[in-house]
């Protein structure tokens, strides 16, 4: 994490502006302000505090609610004087009950990707009895691989002798399957988009 020590708290009067992006989704969920003591409560506690100009003291987001923000990361910009936080919301981040204090407008392209691996994780985690995900992984890694090369010869066959919609629609039972088996690998969508990051020249 960075330290307080390279971050410019001064040139704005103490306070530096922080935005709060999901860590999983891509998503901006709001903006708040810290100064060097809810920045250090940041790290020390592992949920976003910020500093509130309204009640003019330490303010953690969901201290009332529940609604909590449980860091990931923080980058500084090149400036040093504005913050990038990176965190899992547990709940809605507005008070208003929208996911994010800039309403329910979509997230960046694909961010649902995002999602749907935090899904399957915690799936996985939890096992609970319902979840056709949570049955399939305590199958094994054969069955979950099994299921991928099922929905990829469909997706091949939707796309040779079928409508978009099919297609589609068997595309994202691929991604999903495909998805699980990596879970069950203890892989995720993020490693691979760092493979095809590294091939960025195809």
């Amino acid at each position: 994490m960075i330290k307080a020590s390279e971050i410019d708290f001064e040139k704005s009067g103490g306070l530096v502006p922080a935005i709060v992006q999901h860590a999983d989704t891509g998503e901006v969920l709001m903006l708040g302000y810290m100064n060097e003591e809810a920045y250090e409560a940041t790290l020390a506690k592992k949920v976003v505090t910020f500093w509130s100009r309204s009640k003019n003291r330490l303010w953690t987001k969901g201290e009332t609610s529940g609604n909590t923000l449980d860091l990931v990361s923080v980058a500084v910009d090149c400036d040093r004087d504005t913050l990038l936080v990176k965190a899992r919301p547990q709940g809605p981040t507005c008070h208003t009950g929208t996911k994010s204090c800039f309403g329910e407008a979509p997230g960046p392209d694909l961010a649902f990707l995002g999602a749907l691996q935090a899904i399957v994780d915690q799936r996985a985690s939890e096992a609970p009895e319902d979840s056709y995900t949570a049955k399939l992984l305590s199958r094994g890694v054969l069955k979950c691989a099994q299921k991928v090369g099922e929905e990829g010869v469909e997706v091949a066959l939707a796309a040779t002798a079928e409508d978009d919609e099919a297609l589609l629609g068997e595309a994202a039972d691929l991604i999903y399957h495909l998805t699980v088996v990596l879970k069950a690998r203890e892989l995720s969508l993020k490693d691979v988009a760092r493979v095809l990051e590294a091939r960025h020249d195809l």
